[in-house]
């Protein structure tokens, strides 16, 4: 672990951090995310019946903007040309729910964690946007890093 935040300069204040003397490498990130709902609320989501139209597919579409925009939203990240971003989103009924992956590749000097991350924050909002209009106690939860590969830290993957 880093002994002082690297988003600190000496004196406290926050900064982008200077990453032009790393090497480029190759990086991935997988992050995962829940949207619960009520099984009624799924139920119309698998039989394409929300009134806003495909749940999954525009949330997927939003996901994947979401994580080529990562930058604009999130202050000190670095603009990253991404090289792959995929976003799925399965229907689970034991949640019940959703439950969103992304993955998202670059060769670069940082890696992509905030990207995929944020591609999942973005879809789950989606999701939450789309089928609102059948119920507003969904709840968007366990956004979280699965897996990251590549840079100067190492790999890291969890279980779950």
């Amino acid at each position: 672990m880093a002994s002082r935040l690297t988003h600190l300069d000496d004196s406290g204040r926050a900064r982008m951090v200077d990453v032009g003397g790393k090497p480029d490498t190759e990086r991935l990130a997988v992050a995962k995310g829940e949207v619960l709902m009520k099984r009624e609320t799924l139920e119309l989501i698998r039989a394409g019946q929300m009134k806003k139209g495909d749940v999954l597919t525009v949330a997927q579409i939003a996901g994947i903007a979401a994580a080529k925009r990562t930058s604009d939203l999130i202050p000190l990240c670095h603009p990253l040309p991404i090289t792959h971003a995929d976003v799925t989103l399965a229907l689970d009924d034991a949640l019940p729910g959703v439950v969103i992956t992304a993955s998202v590749k670059t060769t670069g000097k940082t890696g992509v964690e905030m990207e995929a991350l944020t591609a999942v924050s973005v879809a789950a909002l989606t999701v939450y946007d789309m089928a609102k209009a059948a119920e507003k106690t969904m709840k968007i939860q366990n956004i979280r890093l699965v897996e990251k590969r590549g840079g100067k830290s190492g790999d890291y993957v969890t279980a779950t």
